[in-house]
């Protein structure tokens, strides 16, 4: 049977991003590459957002900022893609409840983990949920090498072993993995089900609501200090608004193997992030292991053009 996250499906005509920009052919290879440009201006918009989400984690804890996080971006994507409600079957609702669950755990996950450990070494051991999406998902034995080439980048940048971080805050890690993977899935049948952004922003609200909870629990009225909730704003548009928005656009247009390989750029822009935000310097080993994972990522984009001329 073939996986269901494969082939990303192309979007509808008129969608936004269907069209590439500098009026490039379908089959051009700068159409191709549109989506590899999205993965990647995703990624970094969602690793700095995450480097400011741990500055703000000391005002509002980890669940705070996560309800913040999701609750805000909700709110910006309801007001910007006014979503219909009418004209969905079952199915339909249940990927944007599937989809909106995924991001919710993921977020919750991920932060208790960046609570506990460095953010380079937490999406370390996140983006092995990706990695291990794309060896299942990939009939390719070209696109097993590139993920086992990211794989040993995300070990070196690691430091080899992962027994001197906290056990717990390494078990986050790993969850929020599964449950990026699941994201990955997801997203791609979210917009193959709904037009542009709209299923996003429904499943963006639907996390929301189940985060809420969490965040009201641990932060209470800390939520509502303007400057926690202008830090948490930037955190929305950086980690969910814009980098959602992009990766569910690509996986239109990309298949899902190469996006799950070039989710492995994401401890290289973590690592990045957590030098030039939170003063995290970087060692040799890890200069190696990143120039691995871009390696292994450059080598997965080349893979998909050729496939698709």
């Amino acid at each position: 049977m073939d996986s269901p996250v494969r082939d990303a499906a192309p979007a509808a005509a008129g969608a936004v991003g269907a069209e590439p920009r500098g009026g490039a052919a379908p089959g051009s290879a700068g159409h191709r590459l549109g989506p590899v440009a999205l993965v990647v201006a995703g990624g970094l918009s969602v690793q700095f957002g995450s480097a400011v989400a741990v500055l703000l984690m000391p005002r509002a804890g980890a669940l705070g900022v996560v309800t913040l996080r999701l609750l805000l971006a909700a709110a910006v994507l309801l007001i910007v893609c006014r979503p219909k409600v009418r004209g969905y079957g079952r199915a339909d609702w249940g990927t944007i409840v599937a989809f909106g669950a995924a991001m919710a755990g993921m977020n919750i996950l991920f932060y208790q983990s960046v609570d506990r450990i460095p953010l380079g070494a937490a999406v370390t051991l996140e983006v092995l949920g990706p990695l291990i999406l794309s060896v299942v998902a990939s009939r390719r034995l070209v696109n097993l090498l590139w993920a086992g080439l990211a794989l040993v980048g995300v070990v070196l940048l690691g430091g080899g072993g992962f027994d001197r971080l906290d056990p717990v805050g390494a078990g986050f890690a790993l969850a929020a993995g599964a449950m990026w993977a699941t994201y990955i899935v997801f997203s791609a049948r979210t917009g193959r089900r709904f037009p542009q952004a709209d299923g996003l922003a429904l499943a963006m609200a639907f996390g929301a609501v189940l985060s809420l909870p969490f965040g009201i629990v641990e932060a209470g009225d800390k939520l509502l200090v303007p400057s926690t909730i202008g830090l948490g704003l930037v955190v929305a548009l950086m980690s969910s608004v814009l980098p959602y928005t992009l990766e569910l656009l690509a996986l239109r247009r990309l298949p899902a193997p190469t996006f799950a390989i070039l989710m492995s750029l994401e401890p290289a822009i973590a690592a990045a992030a957590g030098f030039l935000v939170l003063s995290q310097a970087l060692s040799a080993l890890d200069a190696l292991a990143i120039a691995l994972v871009i390696a292994a990522s450059m080598g997965a984009v080349r893979t998909q053009v050729r496939g698709a001329a």
